[in-house]
């Protein structure tokens, strides 16, 4: 084979690999989905919990950027889990205008619900444009809460024995952390749900020891092998995806989102976590 031949096969050969991961890209990852185990050790769990199964679901951006009919069968696949707890932490929608609500309403009924307990926070899509539009809010939480979904804003609740403290939003206009951090019981057994892990870097936390579930970053959604991601919207670059050791009795986890603020995904799968309660001293 002439070098000349040889240079112009490479040179197809590398525009059909661009090809196909680009596709892959577009058509297949951003709908791959993944449930990943996860255990998770609770200070003080009650017996009958332990061993008992919460879902995490985040970052769903229902709208008009893909299909959502796949956030659907997403759900439906994720009941077959019959999971005891399940937990929303938030970006239910991308909104750009009224429409979205009305394509929520059609999501809503086949939203996972826990057998013991259904909870949710707001994450900052859901503040509508600029974060910043209390009404769009108020609507997005009044269809949650009308499908089953119980959102928590800066405030905590007891499902069945294990306590559900949520935050709102910290980049949209109702985050206050201290006003439900400040009345922490240490003896309860408890998880926070917080959509931006940012906050985790905050003084705001009381001393809690326990598990904090995120989402908001997406895993950045396109991931070179080997390296970081390149685009992710925190100040923390350690926050990317998974389960996060802080050191200091918190255990960080986030979620790489099930649904996509665009329609491009690369070496990171959408997911819904499953953790298996576990009792510990």
């Amino acid at each position: 084979m002439s070098r000349r031949k040889f240079i112009k096969r490479g040179f197809f050969g590398l525009i059909g690999v661009g090809v196909l991961g680009g596709l892959y890209s577009w058509q297949v990852e951003p709908f791959w989905l993944e449930f990943v185990k996860v255990k998770m050790p609770v200070k003080n769990l009650p017996k009958h919990l332990d061993g008992k199964l919460l879902m995490q679901i985040s970052d769903i951006h229902v709208g008009d950027r893909f299909d959502y009919q796949y956030i659907i069968d997403s759900f439906q696949q994720a009941q077959k889990f019959e999971p005891d707890f399940v937990v929303y932490t938030g970006d239910y929608i991308t909104y750009e205008n009224d429409s979205q609500f009305s394509q929520l309403k059609e999501v809503l009924p086949f939203a996972v619900q826990g057998k013991l307990g259904t909870a949710g926070i707001l994450g900052n899509h859901d503040y509508g444009v600029g974060y910043a539009q209390q009404e769009v809010a108020d609507h997005v939480s009044s269809l949650l809460e009308d499908h089953g979904i119980k959102v928590l804003k800066n405030e905590q609740w007891l499902f069945n024995g294990l306590n559900i403290i949520g935050l709102d939003d910290y980049w949209a206009l109702n985050f206050d952390p201290l006003k439900v951090m400040s009345e922490h019981d240490p003896a309860k057994p408890t998880i926070v749900l917080c959509h931006n892990p940012d906050v985790c870097d905050l003084d705001v936390w009381n001393d809690y020891q326990g598990w904090i579930l995120s989402g908001h970053t997406h895993g950045g959604q396109c991931k070179p092998p080997f390296l970081p991601a390149p685009v992710i919207p925190v100040k923390n670059k350690r926050y990317t995806c998974g389960k996060i050791d802080l050191y200091d009795g918190r255990m960080l986890y986030i979620n790489r989102a099930l649904g996509n603020l665009w329609q491009i995904r690369f070496n990171v799968r959408p997911e819904i976590t499953l953790f298996e309660l576990k009792r510990y001293s």
